[in-house]
C-alpha cells in the first residue's frame, strides 16, 4: 500500500483535528450583507421598470403626435402660386 500524498495527508489532520471557532458576528454580518444585495437588486429592478415604463410612455405620445402609421401625403412639390 503506497503513502498518501502530503496533501491529502494534511487535509485529513485537519478534518480530524479540532475545528476553529467562528467568529461571534459572522452570522449577522453574512445576514446584514444579504439584505443589502437584496435591497440593491430590488432597487434596481424597480429603476429599471420604471425605465421600461416611461419609454413606452414617450413612445405612445411621440406616436400619437407624429402618426407616422399615416401614409405620407402625396404632394411632391410646394403649391402653384401665380407669378
Amino acid at each position: 500500500m503506497s503513502q498518501p500524498e502530503p496533501k491529502e495527508a494534511r487535509v485529513r489532520q485537519l478534518l480530524e483535528g479540532p475545528y476553529p471557532t467562528v467568529p461571534a458576528g459572522l452570522a449577522a454580518g453574512a445576514a446584514a450583507r444579504g439584505d443589502r444585495v437584496l435591497r440593491r437588486r430590488r432597487a434596481v429592478r424597480r429603476i429599471g421598470w420604471m425605465v421600461l415604463f416611461a419609454a413606452a410612455v414617450a413612445f405612445l405620445v411621440w406616436a400619437s403626435l407624429t402618426h407616422p402609421w399615416a401614409t405620407p401625403s402625396s404632394e411632391t412639390s410646394p403649391p402653384w402660386r401665380d407669378w
